[in-house]
């Protein structure tokens, strides 16, 4: 399947998509279908939107891995909730993943060849080598090589959601480690199906895949404001 051209797309979305897709049990039940897709080829947009960036910033083409899925879901189910976490203070509050300027090289939502239809994440184009913190505090799941997503973190955050930080360059954290608000988890790169160096951070509501909800809205309601 070929992706739309980007014109066609933003004038069919107004540039973005204002809010998250449900994921409800039909769409489950499509993409449990769509195991053998591996979607290529990030659909990137450029515009006068604040940081705003071409394709040469860099994009992704991740789709479903299922690798990668199996993999965090073994891993999930064997490592304990988040219940012995110390609290979080000041309760609540997150921060950004990248502490520098960064440009947004695919938004999230958009329309695409992806096995969800859309792209699940967000895209900051950033230097190799960018410290990447954690949004907020929970246990780490995964920290390995996960298929398109590269060198990649996962966080299982206290309020069951999951960060997925991909196509690292360098992974600092281990499976099974705490991490709290802003600790370093790695360094930003263009490992796995990446066009250039960014960091593409996605939020799922549950673990699978196709559970994704928008990253900037979710941070924004937890006090930090990505774009």
């Amino acid at each position: 399947m070929r992706a739309e051209p980007a014109a066609s797309v933003l004038a069919f979305m107004g540039y973005h998509i204002d809010s998250p897709r449900e994921a409800g049990s039909t769409r489950r039940d499509v993409l449990s279908t769509a195991a053998a897709l591996m979607a290529g080829g990030a659909l990137t947009v450029a515009g006068p939107a604040p940081h705003a960036a071409a394709e040469t910033d860099g994009g992704c083409g991740i789709g479903y891995d299922g690798e990668f899925e199996e993999a965090l879901a073994e891993a999930d189910e064997a490592i304990p909730e988040n219940r012995a976490l110390a609290p979080e203070k000041p309760r609540g509050k997150f921060t950004l993943p990248v502490r520098r300027r960064f440009k947004v090289s695919a938004r999230y939502g958009v329309r695409g060849n992806w096995a969800a239809g859309h792209h699940t994440g967000i895209d900051l184009a950033v230097p190799t080598g960018t410290p990447v913190h954690a949004v907020g505090a929970g246990t780490v799941v995964l920290a390995r090589w996960s298929g398109a997503y590269g060198k990649a973190v996962t966080v299982r955050l206290r309020d069951g959601h999951y960060a997925v930080y991909g196509h690292l360059s360098r992974i600092s954290v281990r499976q099974g480690s705490r991490v709290g608000t802003g600790d370093r988890l790695g360094s930003s790169g263009a490992t796995g199906r990446a066009t250039g160096p960014h960091l593409h951070l996605e939020i799922r509501a549950k673990r699978g895949y196709g559970s994704d909800i928008n990253p900037v809205r979710y941070l924004a309601k937890r006090g930090a404001q990505l774009l």
